[in-house]
């Protein structure tokens, strides 16, 4: 066993430094933004369905706090659903990532689960959750669900509750 003395890494560090670096005013002090959403599922929706549920600017810092909510969307079959970061036809630079902030929640049981599936991306501005992306593409983005793996049986409802920061 050892003692350790750690700073934080997303602001911690940089204070801790010399010169002093502020973080980004998304990682510390920032003004916390909700954006809540909720769609009804059909009892009749396929695997592939889509919803989307939120438009945030590409900088937006999601974090941890941020949860989707599920109903009981199957009585027989193993659904699940990704969250996604979508790009806006014609308008930013990215490549659709249907799994980009969590993959594989199960529907066929009421869900609570967290919008963001990898506690270590917590914090991270919305475009750097997109595979391969390296650069801000300074827009919109969409984030949607996608149903997966099997059909729904059940209707029901499905709630997300994003709290983010802008840089």
């Amino acid at each position: 066993m050892a003692i350790v003395n750690l700073n934080g890494s997303l602001v911690m560090t940089g204070l801790e430094s010399d010169p002093k670096e502020v973080g980004a005013p998304g990682t510390g002090n920032g003004a916390v933004r909700s954006w809540v959403e909720t769609v009804e599922v059909g009892a009749a929706d396929s695997a592939t369905s889509t919803y989307l549920v939120a438009r945030l600017p590409s900088n937006a810092r999601i974090l941890g706090a941020s949860k989707f909510y599920s109903d009981d969307l199957a009585s027989a079959g193993a659904p699940t659903m990704d969250i996604g970061v979508f790009n806006l036809s014609g308008k930013t630079v990215i490549t659709d990532d249907a799994d980009a902030l969590n993959a594989g929640i199960d529907v066929a049981t009421v869900s609570n689960a967290s919008l963001i599936g990898d506690i270590a991306n917590y914090g991270k501005r919305l475009w750097e959750h997109v595979a391969s992306q390296t650069v801000d593409p300074l827009g919109d983005l969409d984030i949607k669900l996608s149903l997966l793996d099997a059909d729904v049986n059940v209707g029901g409802t499905v709630t997300v509750e994003i709290f983010y920061t802008l840089d």
